[in-house]
């Protein structure tokens, strides 16, 4: 019997994780130390990358029947708001979903794929040998050891599986925290409320169930010491003060305060241990991108440990994690730091910087489109290997739609294998499905501009290209083909 992969930490990373490795054909066992899940919703957005993620896997269905669809994202509590409706992916919206809701549909899934998830265990420690790694665990009927190939740290930003590593999460702590509320309100504010002045910023989002989110920052957040618990009379004091009104609020279900402490792990990999979400990056919340960037980190794993544990692929594939996505948890501090300024100072100078961004982005749509492109993660490119690759190499494969099919790339998608397209008819030559790879021949349906020369494409289990063939690789682009899937150190032929 293979050895499962264990995977501390069943929130929404660890759970779309154990999904993907039960879709390459791979066992896996969450380990998750809450009994049952928690009702208060710390993430509430999903933004259209994962949208994508979710759909190459046919899963967007009732995240996209109950969530709220949201047309627009805020940048650091700015009056203009990105709009998404500009965004080339067939999802051009956020949805607010609470995490709680988000964590049952995901766990049914995983559970469905055949996963196992325990709850009311934990990770305390693991001994790694060359061939495994024996975790150390308590749960309900004490404690245990369990034999492993692998043990993936999900389990937030004071992750045991990180510190037992060694491996370092440098940063800086907390210098603001901000507060965060669910409550009824009986006077919501119009959608999209958001304002910004001397005494505070603050944001009121609509959630699913009929309650308002609301988000906020005032001048006694700056501090280094983690205030007192927040009240339903503190909220409804800082409220008066920012916006005027307290809304009518009542019942609160969740009252919290939230620090900016911004850390990244110094290795998203060491030896048979990895790490994803917030055991590998933490940041103040702005943007509700935590959550995404937590799952996009699951699903760029995923297909790697799942392609080397089924002997698809050699070990050195994992190192290929750190490389991508570390990157990206240094971007997504950079950028969170870059709000956390605009939304922590309440002197002129900065209200006048905000006013100037205001403008930038009402009256320059490529840098409205910039940020929120950056913002939902669409813009993410992974860096290609060889120097003369393709510019599309290490970008997400839009949803490209073929001529005479119902059909489009995310439902052709396979956590187990590439996707070879071969859109031209010059090109049809036989290419059947084989273990690794799936071929689509046919021509597409209005490309994008980018796509409109491409002869043929490989595309990675996560939806990014991993190489394109055009007119200079002549007629045998099958046999390109191979040679892209033999530098990526995958072993199908074409």
């Amino acid at each position: 019997m293979e050895q499962p992969v264990i995977i501390s930490g069943g929130g929404p990373v660890g759970l779309w994780l154990a999904a993907e490795l039960r879709r390459g054909g791979v066992d896996v066992i969450v380990l998750e130390q809450r009994r049952a899940i928690d009702r208060r919703s710390k993430a509430l957005t999903i933004h259209p990358r994962t949208i994508e993620v979710l759909a190459s896997r046919g899963a967007q269905g009732p995240f996209l029947d109950e969530g709220l669809h949201i047309p627009s994202g805020h940048f650091a509590m700015l009056d203009e708001r990105l709009d998404f409706r500009r965004l080339a992916t067939p999802f051009p919206y956020t949805l607010a979903l609470p995490q709680a809701r988000t964590e049952e549909l995901l766990q049914a899934q995983a559970l469905e794929l055949g996963a196992r998830v325990l709850r009311g265990h934990r990770v305390t420690g693991f001994t790694e040998y060359p061939e495994r790694i024996v975790v150390r665990a308590e749960g309900l009927d004490g404690p245990y050891e369990l034999p492993a190939a692998h043990l993936v740290g999900c389990d937030g930003a004071r992750s045991t599986v990180r510190t037992t590593a060694g491996i370092g999460f440098p940063g800086t702590p907390s210098t603001v925290y901000g507060w965060l509320a669910d409550v009824y309100l009986d006077s919501p504010p119009r959608a999209g409320f958001s304002t910004f002045g001397p005494l505070g910023g603050l944001m009121v989002a609509p959630m699913p169930d009929g309650r308002y989110r609301l988000v906020g920052v005032s001048p006694d957040s700056l501090t280094t010491t983690r205030p007192g618990r927040l009240t339903l009379a503190e909220l409804r004091d800082k409220t008066i003060a920012v916006a005027g009104e307290d809304f009518g609020m009542r019942d609160p279900q969740w009252l919290s305060r939230f620090g900016n402490a911004t850390r990244l792990a110094d290795r998203y990999r060491r030896g048979r241990v990895l790490l994803a979400g917030d055991a590998a990056h933490q940041h103040f919340p702005a943007g509700g991108v935590g959550m995404n960037v937590g799952i996009q980190d699951a699903h760029n794993l995923g297909w790697k440990l799942a392609a080397t544990l089924t002997g698809r692929a050699p070990d050195s594939l994992l190192d290929t994690y750190h490389d991508e996505r570390h990157p990206v948890g240094a971007r997504l501090a950079e950028h969170s730091r870059a709000q956390t300024a605009l939304m922590s100072s309440f002197t002129l100078e900065n209200l006048a910087l905000r006013a100037l961004l205001n403008d930038m982005i009402a009256r320059r749509p490529a840098f409205n489109e910039d940020l929120a492109q950056s913002l939902t993660a669409l813009a993410v490119h992974y860096p290609a290997t060889a120097p003369d690759a393709h510019p599309l190499t290490g970008t997400r494969a839009p949803d490209l739609a073929f001529t005479g099919s119902d059909s489009k790339l995310f439902s052709l998608l396979r956590a187990d294998a590439h996707l070879l397209l071969l859109p031209h008819d010059a090109v049809h030559a036989s290419a059947p499905d084989r273990p690794g790879l799936v071929v689509r021949t046919g021509p597409l349906s209005r490309p994008p501009a980018a796509w409109a020369d491409v002869r043929a494409a490989l595309i990675r289990p996560d939806g990014h290209v991993a190489w394109i063939g055009t007119e200079e690789d002549g007629a045998d682009l099958a046999t390109a083909a191979q040679k892209a899937l033999t530098a990526s150190a995958l072993p199908p032929t074409v």
